[in-house]
């Protein structure tokens, strides 16, 4: 369970005048949820500590960091890359995952895959996110995360150029890390200059 002191979700709460109804109200999320979050019998959501960060009127700066080191997530780790696409739309996907790639490979090092993204994390993301970890953890000769076996493939496939000349080369070449959750891209996916 985390720590509610080490965040101080009552504290602000109380230095901000508002009752717990009060607070779950502005941040739009259950008064029980709160009272749980409080008490330090609720291990909190990402989703659910940004709205009551929000609510107690912290900026967007100041929230990522915030959490970030409250939760023990790592600068371009698998959850902070999610909590941005998520924050930012998914169409900032391949911005992000790109990122973590460049940086994961320059300096592999387990943290910043150990811990699942959110489970509101669209699930296309999730699952390919999940099979870039598992690439490069293979390509780095680490252990696969796992939370990555717990990321089912997607219901229809997923052909991640969008260019239907290629769809056939995508399945020939697609590595099994992407291929199993039905996701297809090409073999040069992840290869950056």
């Amino acid at each position: 369970m985390y720590n509610n002191r080490v965040w101080g979700i009552k504290m602000r709460r109380e230095e901000r005048g508002l009752s717990q109804r009060g607070l779950a109200l502005k941040a739009g999320i259950a008064y029980k949820t709160l009272q749980l979050l409080e008490s330090g019998r609720h291990d909190p959501r990402w989703s659910t500590l940004v709205k009551i960060s929000r609510a107690l009127g912290y900026t967007e700066p100041s929230i990522e960091k915030a959490l970030s080191n409250y939760m023990g997530i790592f600068e371009n780790s698998v959850v902070e890359v999610a909590a941005k696409i998520t924050q930012e739309g998914n169409s900032s996907w391949k911005l992000w995952l790109f990122e973590f790639v460049d940086v994961f490979r320059k300096s592999p090092e387990p943290r910043l895959v150990s811990k699942a993204p959110d489970p509101d994390t669209n699930h296309g993301i999730q699952a390919i996110m999940a099979s870039a970890v598992e690439f490069l953890c293979d390509e780095k000769k680490l252990s696969r995360p796992w939370w990555c076996a717990g990321v089912p493939p997607l219901p229809k496939p997923w052909f991640v150029s969008g260019v239907e000349n290629l769809k056939a080369s995508a399945l020939v070449e697609s590595p099994t890390q992407f291929r199993q959750r039905n996701i297809f891209v090409l073999g040069n996916f992840l290869v950056r200059a």
